[in-house]
């Protein structure tokens, strides 16, 4: 197939991706790309790439949206200040779903990359944000044989994974996504590695979250001091829980590994910091042939476990 290159300076650059501004959507919006043998690329300060995504910012839904895009054997690269390359995945801004948001992306042999202070790469994943979610989001996204890489000073790479950061969920949030033979790495001071986990920053849950993903011989690495690595599990800090989160990760011959002085590295595990819980917390995670590693002075591993501080 011919291949094609988008290259752009300073601004948005999308890859067969769907992106909505201020928009609301009753009906059912789906994202069948297929993207084959490409490389989407944005260069400059706050640049931003997508490639077979659905954006939200400041929208609505009451209906259906759904990303069932295919990416295969390419690359997707954000360079910049603050960087962003979303890969395969739905990302969500100040927005609110009382309807049903789906990503059933499935990405083969590719590669997704972010690089600059403050970077983030997102690949088969579902970001929140300052959203409301009183209806359902569904992360189904599968991962094979990739790459997802985030560098710089407090970048953060998610791969197969949910997160959210000043949102609230009343309605359901399950990450079903499945990780496979796939590399996720976040470099740099303060850096975060997330690979098929729920990770939520001084959110709220009424309602109910789920992480069903499974990893199978993937590797999540997280380099530099502070740094943290999650992988098949559940992180909150400063959220309120009073409805349920539920842990059911499956991780197999994997291996979790946060290097740097002060890194956490937690797999299979549950994990609370400045948070309330007056719902429930369920860890049932199952891990097998697998290695958790975090190395460096005042470093800590957590694998299988349920921790609160």
């Amino acid at each position: 197939m011919k291949k094609i290159i988008a290259v752009a300076t300073g601004i948005l650059v999308l890859g067969a991706t769907m992106a909505f501004a201020e928009t609301e959507v009753s009906g059912k919006v789906v994202n069948k790309a297929k993207i084959d043998k490409s490389a989407n690329i944005a260069l400059g300060k706050d640049s931003t790439a997508r490639m077979g995504s659905v954006g939200m910012k400041d929208s609505k839904v009451s209906g259906t949206v759904v990303n069932d895009a295919k990416v295969d054997k390419s690359a997707n690269i954000a360079l910049g200040k603050g960087s962003e390359a979303n890969m395969g995945s739905v990302a969500m801004k100040d927005s609110e779903v009382s309807g049903k948001v789906v990503n059933k992306a499935k990405i083969d042999k590719s590669a997704n990359i972010a690089l600059g202070k403050g970077s983030k790469a997102n690949m088969g994943s579902v970001t929140m944000q300052d959203s409301k979610v009183s209806g359902t989001v569904v992360n189904d996204a599968k991962v094979d044989k990739s790459a997802n890489i985030a560098l710089g000073k407090d970048s953060t790479a998610n791969m197969g994974s949910v997160t959210m950061k000043e949102s609230e969920v009343s309605g359901k949030v399950v990450n079903k996504a499945k990780v496979d033979k796939s590399a996720n790495i976040a470099l740099g001071k303060g850096s975060k590695a997330n690979m098929a986990s729920v990770t939520m920053d001084d959110s709220k849950v009424s309602g109910t979250v789920v992480n069903d993903a499974k990893i199978d011989k993937s590797a999540n690495i997280a380099l530099g001091k502070d740094s943290t690595a999650n992988m098949g599990s559940v992180t909150m800090k400063g959220s309120d829980v009073s409805g349920k989160v539920v842990n059911k990760a499956k991780v197999d011959k994997s291996a979790n590994i946060a290097l740097g002085k002060g890194s956490t590295a937690n797999m299979g595990s549950v994990t609370l910091k400045d948070s309330k819980v007056s719902g429930t917390i369920v860890n049932d995670a199952k891990v097998d042939k697998s290695a958790n590693i975090a190395l460096g002075k005042g470093s800590e591993a957590s694998m299988g476990s349920v921790t609160a501080e």
